[in-house]
């Protein structure tokens, strides 16, 4: 244990990261120590769970969105932040406190005695605690990484969501799809709703259910969805819900989302209520920072902005489908950043076609790189201009001096590309109504 405790949350955060050896260590021995040392048990109110490698993170804002709209108290935990450590603990719509994650943190410290917790185990303990103290109606819950062994893993969910698999985080997870799938399907439990949320599931994702003795519920099986002019009908075996509008997140991919987070709310109400005028106001209601975001689509007079932390192959490939679906008047520029572990080339090729222009941002941390070496690795598979721009904010510099009238400017790759350039935008008086971040060091992604 430190000799001196941390005072502050920006101590407290760097602390967290130099207790541990490692920064990532699957397995779910050392949090139950500490969860048995706190005396913590189950919360008596129903709980989501959701994983997947890509999308589910607007599964659990999507279900956020709708409970809050229902009239009730949610707890939202998701990784990792964007431009605030407390973006991660989200109680209805309010970030959390930074005195209660200081109180969290003393409690986990006190706790832990000898036992060595990784830096998203701290913020996992802390989401628990904080949301436990706070009495809430409802937990929603996103998964870490893979499933079986996350931290999260460590409470039994009424619901458990996978959303996609894809290949990601191979060095933990596996090195196929089914080993990936198998490990992610790892939070269903028996008796209880195991939902997919995607229609290219690998089998093992079915099969490791029905092992399990979970309830499968599958999108285009047991639950669906068809489009209706501007709305769209969902159907499950409890609920028929015609007239819903679009999610307020963009991109066709929100539809699957979006009907898989009613699918999740389905299996827990009751004991909560959730009326459809609520599922309908959620929906308008969700905002998820990142994902898709776009800024002056419709001002002639200034290039349009899009974000989003896609990060692996699938998601680019659903990054690229999204930018085809709204076509730019002018050129599509790139600010792109990726960590030094994932597959840039393949990343970098969904998108190639697409692009006019590319400008290469470092990205910090022992996972990082530079853009010079980024642009090195990936400029063989790229026809269009390929630029190393140093940090984020002069890449975003250098294509907005680029850009004219009717182009757009995609920042995508990482976490790490998003948050500075989102902070960037509102240096620039670009992001109207944001407040200022709190914590702006780089997100600690496994993402």
């Amino acid at each position: 244990m430190a000799s001196k405790i941390p005072s502050t949350l920006d101590e407290w955060l760097a602390y967290q990261g130099r207790v541990y050896p490692r920064a990532i260590e699957l397995g779910l021995g050392r949090l139950a120590a500490v969860l048995e040392r706190l005396r913590f048990r189950r919360p008596p109110v129903p709980v989501v769970s959701v994983a997947g490698t890509n999308g589910k993170g607007s599964v659990v804002a999507t279900c956020a969105a709708i409970l809050s709209a229902a009239g009730h108290r949610v707890g939202a935990f998701s990784s990792p932040h964007l431009r605030d450590y407390r973006e991660r603990i989200r109680l209805g719509e309010r970030l959390v406190e930074t005195e209660q994650l200081l109180w969290a943190f003393e409690r986990i410290e006190r706790a832990r005695g000898e036992i060595g917790l990784t830096f998203f185990e701290y913020n996992t303990l802390a989401a628990f605690l904080i949301f436990e103290a706070a009495a809430l109606d409802v937990w929603v819950l996103e998964i870490g990484m893979g499933g079986r062994l996350d931290a999260v893993n460590a409470i039994d969910p009424d619901a458990a969501v996978v959303v996609s698999i894809g290949f990601d985080h191979q060095e933990f997870l596996g090195s196929t799809l089914a080993e990936i799938g198998r490990e992610k399907a790892g939070i269903f439990r028996a008796g209880r709703a195991a939902v997919l949320g995607s229609r290219s599931l690998p089998p093992v994702i079915a099969e490791t259910a029905l092992q399990i003795g979970a309830r499968i519920k599958r999108i285009g099986g047991e639950f669906d969805y068809r489009r209706e002019g501007a709305a769209w009908h969902y159907r499950g075996p409890h609920w028929d819900l015609p007239g819903l509008p679009p999610s307020a997140l963009r991109g066709e991919t929100q539809y699957d989302n979006a009907a898989t987070a009613i699918a999740a709310l389905e299996e827990i109400a009751p004991p909560l209520a959730v009326p459809p005028a609520a599922v309908a106001a959620g929906l308008l209601a969700v905002r998820l920072a990142g994902r898709f975001q776009v800024l002056f689509a419709d001002d002639p007079m200034r290039p349009a902005w899009i974000l989003d932390v896609a990060h692996n192959q699938d998601a680019a490939r659903i990054l690229a489908r999204n930018l085809r679906a709204l076509p730019a008047r002018g050129r599509t520029l790139a600010v792109c950043g990726v960590l030094a572990d994932k597959d840039a080339a393949a990343l970098v090729a969904e998108l190639a076609g697409d692009i006019d222009a590319w400008w290469f941002a470092s990205t910090d941390g022992e996972r990082g790189q530079s853009g010079a070496a980024l642009a090195a690795r990936v400029a063989p598979f790229l026809a269009a201009p390929a630029i190393a721009a140093g940090a984020v904010p002069a890449a975003c510099e250098a294509a907005l001096a680029a850009a004219s009238r009717g182009d757009r400017i995609v920042v995508f790759g990482s976490f790490h590309i998003v948050g500075p350039a989102l902070d960037w935008l509102q240096s620039k008086g670009l992001l109207p109504g944001e407040t200022a971040s709190a914590y702006t060091a780089a997100p600690r992604s496994i993402g």
